[in-house]
C-alpha cells in the first residue's frame, strides 16, 4: 500500500505548525479544538446516513485532519507523533484479534467479542468496575447505551421483552404522579433509559433510532412550512387542526 498521501499530509499539517506556517493553527491547542473532533465525526455519520460516499469521504479527510493535527501539537510538545500512534493502534488490533494473527479459535461472533472484552480487561488492570471506562463527553443517550451493555455483560439483565416495557410502564405511571420540577425530570430520565434498554434488547441503536427520527420530523415539518407558505397561511396563526392536517398531508401525499 503507497502511503505517499498519508507523508504529505503529515508534512502539510507540520508546516501549518511550523515557524512559518498559519498563526491559527500554530495557535491551536488540544483543549481548543476538542469540539472539532466530536462536530467532524457526527458530520461523518450523517454521511452515512445518507448513503451519500462523495460527502462520506470528505468528511472521513476531516476526521483524519482532527487525528493528524492533534498528533502534531503532541509532538511539538513531546508528548507522541503520529508515528507512536499509528503503533499503538495497530498493537492493539493484532493483540485483540488473536483468532487472526495467533493461534487462538473461535466459532462465532459471540466468542470473538468474549475474548476482545477479555484481552480488552488485561490491557487495563486499573479499572476496578465493569462500567469504568465510559465516556463523559458523549452524549447521554450513548452513555446509557454503554452503562446498560456493560452491566449486561456481568448478568444485570431482565428474563423477557416484556418485563423491560413493565419497567417503562411503571417509570411512566412515576413521572405522572411526580410532584417537583426536580422528581418530573428523574422519572423521566428512567423513562429513557428504560427504553434504551429496550432499543438494545431488539438490536436497536438508540442514538441512530433517535437521529432518524430527527431527521424525519425536520423533513415533514419543513415540508409543512412550504405547503403553508403556497396556500398563503402563516404558521403563527393556524390551529391544532389546520397544523394536523398539514401534518397528514405530509405524511400520505408526500410520504414524508
Amino acid at each position: 500500500m503507497e502511503t505517499k498521501n498519508i507523508e504529505a499530509l503529515l508534512e502539510t499539517v507540520k508546516t501549518l505548525r511550523g515557524e512559518n506556517g498559519c498563526d491559527w493553527d500554530r495557535a491551536q491547542t488540544h483543549k481548543t479544538i476538542r469540539q472539532n473532533m466530536l462536530e467532524e465525526a457526527y458530520e461523518a455519520v450523517d454521511a452515512i446516513n445518507s448513503n451519500d460516499m462523495k460527502h462520506l469521504k470528505e468528511e472521513l479527510g476531516d476526521v483524519l485532519l482532527q487525528v493528524v493535527l492533534h498528533s502534531q501539537i503532541a509532538d511539538d510538545e513531546g508528548d507522541f507523533n503520529f508515528e507512536d500512534v499509528a503503533d499503538e493502534l495497530n498493537k492493539k488490533l493484532i493483540h485483540r484479534h488473536p483468532h487472526v494473527f495467533g493461534d487462538i479459535k473461535v466459532k462465532n461472533v459471540d466468542e470473538i467479542l468474549s475474548n476482545w472484552d477479555k484481552l480488552k480487561k488485561e490491557e487495563k488492570p486499573h479499572r476496578k468496575s465493569v462500567l469504568d471506562g465510559i465516556s463523559k463527553s458523549q452524549s447521554a443517550l450513548m452513555s446509557a447505551q454503554k452503562l446498560s451493555k456493560k452491566a449486561v455483560k456481568v448478568g444485570f439483565e431482565w428474563e423477557k421483552d416484556e418485563d423491560v416495557l413493565d419497567c417503562v410502564y411503571s417509570e411512566i405511571n412515576e413521572f405522572l404522579t411526580a410532584k417537583t420540577k426536580e422528581d418530573m425530570e428523574m422519572e423521566f430520565g428512567d423513562i429513557l433509559f428504560a427504553l434504551v434498554n429496550l432499543a438494545r434488547r431488539k438490536g436497536i441503536d438508540a442514538e441512530v433510532a433517535l437521529t432518524l427520527s430527527n431527521k424525519k420530523f425536520e423533513t415533514r415539518f419543513r415540508k409543512m412550512e412550504e405547503i403553508a407558505k403556497e396556500k398563503n397561511l402563516e404558521l403563527e396563526k393556524l390551529t391544532l387542526k389546520e397544523w394536523d392536517d398539514l401534518w397528514k398531508e405530509v405524511k400520505t401525499k408526500y410520504h414524508l
